[in-house]
């Protein structure tokens, strides 16, 4: 059984309550009783992408499981990359960071959809070149999952919505010539979601740092879209050995 545990959205900003929600996730991950196929961490690693909260999310993101991280809008790509990855020889700091994990029985393409000094997400030609030879040399009965920091579809979440991942009929143009691309995992709502597109499931994780109200939970125009009270939480995803997916959502004690 493959079991991939999905965060997002941890948002290290200097303050102890990001630190403090996001080493309560990473140590509810260490002490399971089993080994993870994966730890996945889509997006907006830092807040404000400074060196300092990226040498901090350097210390945090930590585990025993294979963990994998790409940015997302709140992040820098030259200094994710020293930090983060810091064994990447590209001499192109700015470029897309994208990475593969090829496990055992499945495949995690992690896709930059970040564009530098803007919010809304797209991924670049290059990293559509890039998937599509992922694809490509994947055999056919290995289940590929493609995953993103920003959603290429709208999630009733007007505040998010309006920066989602657009330019999507690239993505689901190469979803079409590829059948074992499996399905779509993001981050950036900072809610729980799991819908459809080009399709295949679309599985986004909850946020760690905090989570955004949906339009039917706010009770006014004035009040905050954001939910600070509420437990951070994660996804696991599973892939059985018939290949059916499923996905759990959990919410950790800080």
């Amino acid at each position: 059984m493959i079991v991939i545990a999905h965060v997002s959205d941890i948002h290290i900003d200097g303050d102890e309550r990001a630190t403090d929600r996001t080493r309560a996730v990473l140590r509810y991950l260490e002490e399971l009783p089993y080994g993870l196929s994966a730890v996945l961490v889509t997006g907006d690693i830092a807040d404000h992408g400074t060196p300092d909260e990226y040498a901090t999310a350097r210390e945090l993101l930590t585990s025993r499981h294979p963990l994998l991280v790409c940015p997302g809008n709140h992040d820098d790509r030259a200094a994710f990359r020293k930090a983060l990855l810091p064994q990447e020889t590209s001499t192109l700091p700015y470029a897309p960071v994208n990475q593969v994990l090829r496990g055992e029985g499945f495949v995690i393409a992690l896709c930059d959809s970040s564009v530098p000094g803007e919010h809304q997400g797209l991924l670049a030609d290059e990293t559509l070149e890039w998937l599509d030879a992922v694809l490509a040399g994947t055999p056919p009965e290995l289940p590929v999952l493609v995953a993103f920091h920003h959603p290429p579809v709208s999630l009733h979440t007007p505040y998010v919505d309006e920066i989602r991942q657009f330019g999507e009929e690239r993505l689901a143009a190469l979803a079409d010539r590829h059948p074992h691309l499996t399905a779509f995992l993001a981050g950036h709502a900072h809610t729980a979601a799991a819908t459809t597109f080009a399709g295949r499931p679309l599985l986004v994780a909850p946020g760690v740092v905090s989570a955004l109200r949906l339009p039917w939970e706010n009770p006014g125009p004035d009040s905050p879209h954001v939910h600070l009270d509420l437990p951070p939480a994660l996804a696991f995803h599973v892939l059985g050995e018939d290949g059916r997916l499923t996905t759990h959502y959990r919410t950790v004690t800080v």
